[in-house]
């Protein structure tokens, strides 16, 4: 048996709280002497433990009694269910912590201006500069002409949703500008870094067979950091977070995935993404 100063020792629940617990019936003692002090065996301190896994999640002490007082409550299910959801607030700060750590190290993140067109211009051409003379002729053909195929591209600037997903990826309009700027066109290295990613789709194939998450988790920061190579981002959350949407919203992309990597690839690495990120 166990005081309750012994128990607020080893829990780090104040003295007061135990009492209020005990007034509320949420945790009584486990017996009282005669001298009127509470004693609390194992099974309490057990008890004690749930309570405050519930405490983390910021649930109120009087929801918190309601579930554990209900006839049908499961202890394992309970645990289960506040693994997941700790897991999910974790990995939420995880995120919250990298953008932090992007504007310790300089990035705008909410620098949203609108692309002038001489920056539009200018990003356009050198993309056309990086092009390969085969990619290129193959785009004008299909657009009709040299002109067409320029003004495609400038009208995906016009575009209000894709320049602010471009602005909630990079951070800046400035980011943007670096990031196309600093493209080469080198086909070997589009070819390793497609290569990369055929790697990590087979490891969310394995993880989902496997049931696996600790795997999956492990894919998703794979995938991070191949984007991050691929689009020369200080971040990948907000752009796998829209990969995540796209594969669960979208049929066309989804369908592709599956039928690359198997049935259920996409939304599985949807699920994944989110979690990881604690979406």
């Amino acid at each position: 048996m166990k005081t309750v100063k012994d128990v607020s020792e080893i829990t780090g629940v104040s003295i007061r709280t135990l009492r209020y617990y005990d007034e509320i019936g949420l945790l009584k003692p486990t017996e009282l002497t005669e001298a009127g002090y509470r004693l609390y065996n194992n099974k309490a301190l057990e008890k004690l433990q749930e309570i405050m896994f519930f405490r983390e999640l910021e649930i109120p002490l009087i929801d918190i009694k309601k579930i554990m007082d209900t006839p049908d409550y499961d202890k394992e299910q309970a645990l289960l269910a506040q693994k997941s959801l700790l897991e999910q607030k974790r990995n939420r700060l995880n995120g919250i912590i990298e953008l932090i750590t992007d504007v310790l190290g300089g990035v705008n993140t909410m620098s949203f201006g609108a692309f002038s067109n001489e920056e539009v211009q200018k990003m356009v051409n050198y993309t056309l500069e990086c092009m390969s003379k085969e990619r290129l002729d193959e785009q004008v053909q299909r657009y009709g002409s040299m002109e067409k195929y320029k003004e495609y591209l400038v009208s995906g600037f016009a575009n209000e949703q894709a320049t602010a997903d471009l602005l909630k990826w990079y951070g800046s309009k400035e980011k943007v500008i670096g990031s196309v700027m600093q493209a080469t066109g080198n086909t070997e290295e589009v070819k390793r870094e497609q290569e990369e990613n055929v790697k990590i789709y087979k490891q969310f194939m394995a993880a989902k067979e496997a049931d696996n998450m600790d795997m999956a988790h492990s894919a998703v920061e794979m995938l991070a950091e191949n984007y991050k190579a691929m689009f020369a981002l200080d971040n990948a959350r907000n752009i796998l977070l829209d990969l995540s949407k796209e594969y669960l919203q979208g049929e066309k992309l989804a369908e592709a995935v599956d039928s690359q990597f198997g049935k259920g690839c996409s939304g599985y690495v949807a699920h994944a993404i989110q979690h990881y990120y604690g979406a």
